[in-house]
């Protein structure tokens, strides 16, 4: 299943942006084949960058910011050459968050299967000690 579906995207962007980037043969409906394409695209390029931080794929739950991302994404292909500069920008930021998890530097909160921590929140890992037990 994708992380994102038509109506996550209408939800996000409105079902006037995607009519006029996802428009079927007859010009009045969205493409529903189209969108799940670009839906099942963006999660494969999800999937790609999450196990390589050592996550199942699919994720399970899906955390919502995954969700978000994968609208970002989806939203992006389907604009293709024509995306504007906010999707652009969009989209280099849900990769950025992408290549942020698979170093690690994020983790997404749900288990990699070495461990477990909470569903749906989203964890920063800076690489450095904040308190040294030594008190203020």
């Amino acid at each position: 299943m994708p992380y994102c579906t038509q109506a996550d995207l209408i939800e996000r962007f409105g079902e006037n942006e995607l009519l006029a980037i996802a428009r079927d043969e007859s010009g009045t409906a969205i493409d529903t084949a189209v969108v799940e394409r670009a839906c099942d695209d963006a999660s494969g390029e999800i999937d790609g960058y999450v196990s390589a931080a050592g996550y199942p794929v699919p994720l399970s739950p899906v955390p919502r910011i995954v969700t978000a991302y994968a609208c970002d994404i989806a939203r992006y292909r389907l604009y293709d050459e024509h995306a504007t500069d906010q999707v652009q920008k969009r989209y280099d930021d849900a990769v950025k968050f992408l290549k942020s998890v698979s170093r690690g530097e994020v983790r997404l909160g749900i288990s990699t299967g070495q461990g477990s921590s909470s569903a749906g929140s989203v964890q920063m890992n800076s690489g450095r000690q904040v308190f040294n037990g030594g008190g203020f």
